[in-house]
């Protein structure tokens, strides 16, 4: 009996030294992934037509340097460099959501239809001048983007109503994907050379319009959902043990899925309609997330924030880098960085 009470306590005793250890590990990643944020966000600040030192950065921070060099901190480079991150951590944050509630890898903003939506709100304001009563002129894309993107989302809240199952949900948001990309064809179709350009432009993704406006939107945006994702966490992690499990501990599946989604939809519907399409983000930062965290919702969601961040500075820098003297859109960049990193997880790890 005695040998039988030492053995359990030495396991028992096992089972909590492996667990500190698991967590350690997982918060060390963390502290590395903020660590290489700030690093890059440091070198996003860095490049560009102007290349700037370190000390310059922390001169022009301070508002210390010249009128040339705080010109060009203050009104270009950190409003790029702070809607990077902020647009990559949404998105990415909004696809972790996604992927867990509907038990689907390849969920995303961009696979299920949002970002389609988003350009072609866009598409009627700048090709037709379709738009809100009293909207101003200046903000008629990015209001008529996040309507529009906010509308597909609520087609799919509708749908998952209809209780037809998580994988029916991506079918119906490929479909959307194929609807309203047929529709941006056709308003293309239909548009002048010059309108056309813009289109074509807004549809690549750019953070050359960062702004006050849009670091505000989308710093309040987080700030308000950031909180509720965190505190679903628990069940979420349940959930991602399988959908029976989490029912029988208490959960309930349906509620829990429409928060998400209208989290995941206000998330992607303010990032794209301030930057335009962008996608793998939100397919690949919450899987690099995914395979240095596990499943924990506690440590996969803050990863997803942090690696989706991480991802679009890193774009920023290779847009303002790959071609000197060229500004690459931010979107073929996220795509061109994206697809190799998504190639290399399928091949290190199994997705169902």
């Amino acid at each position: 009996m005695n040998d039988n009470a030492t053995a359990y306590t030495a396991q028992h005793q096992a089972i909590l030294t492996q667990h500190a250890q698991s967590l350690r590990r997982r918060r060390g990643l963390l502290a590395l992934l903020m660590v290489l944020l700030v690093l890059a966000v440091g070198l996003d600040l860095m490049t560009g037509p102007a290349g700037l030192s370190w000390q310059e950065i922390l001169t022009g921070l301070r508002g210390q340097g010249d009128a040339r060099l705080n010109v060009i901190m203050w009104q270009v480079r950190v409003p790029t460099a702070i809607l990077a991150v902020l647009v990559g951590a949404a998105l990415s944050l909004a696809g972790a959501e996604m992927q867990t509630i509907l038990g689907n890898p390849l969920a995303s903003p961009f696979t299920l239809g949002v970002s389609s939506a988003a350009a072609f709100g866009a598409a009627l304001a700048i090709i037709l001048g379709v738009t809100l009563p009293f909207v101003p002129l200046s903000m008629a894309v990015p209001i008529n983007a996040f309507i529009m993107a906010f509308g597909a989302v609520m087609l799919i809240q509708l749908f998952a109503a209809s209780q037809r199952g998580p994988a029916a949900l991506v079918l119906f948001g490929i479909a959307l994907v194929f609807g309203f990309n047929a529709l941006v064809a056709i308003v293309q179709f239909l548009a002048p050379a010059d309108s056309l350009q813009q289109l074509v432009f807004w549809t690549m993704g750019s953070l050359n319009r960062a702004n006050v406006s849009a670091i505000t939107a989308l710093f309040l945006t987080l700030a308000i959902v950031v909180p509720f994702a965190f505190r679903a966490a628990n069940a979420l992690t349940l959930l991602s043990l399988g959908q029976e499990r989490a029912q029988s501990l208490g959960i309930h599946i349906e509620r829990l899925r429409f928060g998400c989604l209208l989290r995941a939809s206000l998330l992607a519907a303010v990032a794209v309609s301030f930057t335009g399409t962008i996608g793998f983000i939100g397919l690949v930062g919450p899987h690099i997330a995914k395979m240095l965290l596990g499943e924990d919702h506690h440590y996969f969601l803050p990863g997803a924030l942090l690696s989706g961040a991480l991802l679009m500075s890193l774009a920023s820098i290779a847009s303002k880098t790959l071609l000197p003297g060229i500004l690459l859109p931010i979107g073929i960049v996220a795509s061109l960085i994206g697809l190799p990193c998504f190639i290399i997880l399928l091949l290190l790890r199994k997705v169902d």
